[in-house]
């Protein structure tokens, strides 16, 4: 189950028997917190998602918490995000509210059918940097996978990923969705160059990464080419992986391959 729809399940049970209220971005004018289709659930005590955060979403809780008890009917909203709220997007957003009672069910469709939309995030080696990556992308709209041939370091991975342990890790490399990303981090330099081999026989996915110093990225490219292998692939081989700055602690990696990744899988088109 992805961290987002048991996050879900958790909130559903502040729900009772007023059920909840979904609200939708139906349309986004100009500058907006978020885009036409975001959404957000509330129950009496509580929410799930945004629409954007600020006054926007103040004034969206308090009419859908007026909807469950019975103090409001309208169920449409629009609002210019102006001085007249206190915003200075100066978009325009229309929002729908609909009540959910018992058919909660359906809700919690909506939120899986967003989760799997996510793209897939492979990371191969469940070491120190993988499993702060692990506990970093599972905050983040992906869907992170960790694969490991040890099986006491898979056991200290955080949760957050779907967990494969694995004696042959490439050979999963063929089944990741199109536009996913794969990151390689695993113990052994043999290993990364069969993973990383068989990742950049993948035109379709979005990022390649592999962690290591431009010298390690000089060795791999070396054998790539001996391997038989166009170079012209090599420019799809992200190495070193994250921002080059001077703290090398796995958590501080972890942020910035995140970051990296997010703006290459987040950019339009």
């Amino acid at each position: 189950m992805s961290p987002r729809l048991a996050a879900f399940r958790a909130f559903a049970e502040t729900a009772g028997d007023a059920g909840l209220i979904v609200v939708k971005v139906e349309t986004a004018e100009g500058s907006t917190p978020r885009e036409a289709g975001a959404f957000m659930a509330v129950s009496q005590d509580a929410f799930f998602g945004t629409i954007g955060g600020g006054r926007l979403e103040m004034e969206a809780i308090a009419r859908a918490r007026a909807l469950l008890k019975g103090e409001a009917t309208e169920t449409n909203m629009t609002l210019p995000l102006g001085p007249e709220i206190g915003q200075c997007c100066g978009g325009r957003v229309a929002l729908s509210f609909r009540h959910h009672r018992s058919d909660l069910a359906a809700v919690e469709r909506l939120v899986a059918d967003e989760a799997a939309r996510d793209p897939q995030v492979w990371i191969f080696g469940g070491g120190h940097v993988g499993r702060a990556l692990v506990a970093t992308l599972s905050l983040l709209p992906v869907q992170p996978h960790l694969v490991e041939t040890r099986s006491d370091e898979l056991a200290l991975a955080p949760e957050g990923a779907e967990r494969h342990l694995v004696a042959m890790p490439e050979s999963l490399v063929p089944a990741i969705a199109p536009g996913g990303a794969v990151i390689v981090l695993t113990h052994d330099h043999a290993l990364d160059f069969l993973i990383v081999e068989a990742a950049l026989a993948r035109p379709d996915l979005a990022y390649v990464g592999m962690i290591g110093s431009k010298t390690k990225r000089a060795t791999f490219a070396s054998q790539y080419r001996r391997a038989g292998h166009d170079a012209a692939g090599l420019a799809r081989l992200t190495c070193p992986i994250g921002s080059k700055i001077e703290d090398k602690r796995p958590e501080v990696i972890a942020v910035t391959v995140a970051a990296e990744l997010m703006a290459l899988l987040s950019a339009p088109g």
